[in-house]
């Protein structure tokens, strides 16, 4: 395998994390900024008012987005076992 070959390796593998975390991360994101709204709007400055209904988003979509992400896991890890990597390169 040649350099080239390895670094395009990566940054598929690169893209395919970023691709499998943005859900969640952008869910974590935006219930974090609609919890820190609602505590300056009314003034409760309440710690676990910000990390429960997080948790309880993340593991929410989670849950709902689980089977695309494995689907695009296997798919992927398909691709690479069965040598079909060189289709990734085009």
């Amino acid at each position: 395998m040649s350099p080239d070959q390895t670094v395009e390796m990566m940054r598929r593998l690169l893209i395919e994390a970023v691709l499998l975390s943005a859900p969640l991360l952008l869910s974590a994101c935006m219930a974090s900024l609609l919890v820190s709204l609602a505590q300056t709007l009314t003034s409760v400055q309440e710690q676990t008012l910000t990390a429960v209904p997080r948790l309880v988003v993340v593991f929410v979509v989670t849950m709902v987005s689980l089977p695309w992400m494995v689907h695009r896991l296997i798919g992927y890890t398909l691709h690479l076992f069965a040598g079909g990597f060189h289709r990734f390169l085009g």
